[in-house]
Order: C-alpha cells, then sequence, then structure tokens
C-alpha cells in the first residue's frame, strides 16, 4: 500500500442524494486530517486537480496532501484509514485482501455505474459520465 500523507480531501457528489447521505455520515466521525469537496460546487473546477468533471463523477477520489490521487475502492480505504475509529481502518485491512478486494472493487463499480437508480438518489442528479468526454 502507498503511503499517504495527511490530510486528504474527498471528492464527493454532492447532488448525488446516496452519496450526499454516506459523506454526511464520514463527516461525523473525521477530524482534521479529512476534508471534504463537493464536486457539484459551482466553484467546483475540476481542471485544477488535471482531471475531468466526469472523471470525478464516475467515482469517489482521495487525494493526500502531497497530490497522489486514490479512487474507487481505494479511495474509501484511505478515508477509512483516517478516520479516528478502531473500526473503519480494521475495514480498510479487510477490504485490502486479495479476494475481498476483487469483490469490493467488482461491487463498487457496479454501484458507482448505477447509483442515479437507486433510492435515495434525486431523479437526474446523478449523471451517468459521458464516455467520450476525454480523460488526462
Amino acid at each position: 500500500m502507498k503511503n499517504i500523507t495527511y490530510p486528504i480531501t474527498v471528492f464527493y457528489d454532492g447532488v448525488c442524494g446516496v452519496c450526499s447521505t454516506e459523506i454526511a455520515y464520514y463527516r461525523t466521525q473525521a477530524d482534521e486530517r479529512v476534508l471534504f469537496v463537493d464536486i457539484a460546487a459551482p466553484d467546483f473546477d475540476a481542471a485544477c486537480y488535471d482531471r475531468t468533471q466526469s472523471d470525478f463523477q464516475k467515482e469517489l477520489h482521495v487525494c493526500d496532501a502531497e497530490g497522489q490521487f486514490f479512487t474507487g475502492v481505494e479511495a474509501f480505504r484511505r478515508l477509512w484509514e483516517a478516520i479516528p475509529s478502531p473500526f473503519y481502518p480494521l475495514l480498510s485491512g479487510f477490504v485490502g485482501l486479495p479476494g475481498i478486494n476483487l469483490a469490493a472493487r467488482t461491487g463498487y463499480s457496479v454501484f458507482a455505474r448505477f447509483r442515479h437508480l437507486l433510492p435515495g438518489s434525486r431523479t437526474g442528479s446523478c449523471p451517468l459520465p459521458r464516455d467520450d468526454v476525454h480523460k488526462h
């Protein structure tokens, strides 16, 4: 596992009901080592991070203090490791196990692709990423 430096920044989709509900919970658990950025905020500029808005919408992103990005399940693992609780770092280690990690990445991929259809998401608020957007 890569070493990370704190604070980490968690980029989340604030107009997605499912995503914002989960992040609201993590905010109650996190300390000063975790910052949260809403990618749906009008002043958010994905290009400042050498990424597109579509990149950020496809999956959760976490960036450490040195600019190292983690996405998807690995982003969640970095978030969990930063939460001051004995449970979340253990969860991160568990999800890092080879078979569990593959299952988690597969499940998250399906979730991320179809999150806009889940109960709790606001209709039309979680657009599917366009495949024709150029990625950096």
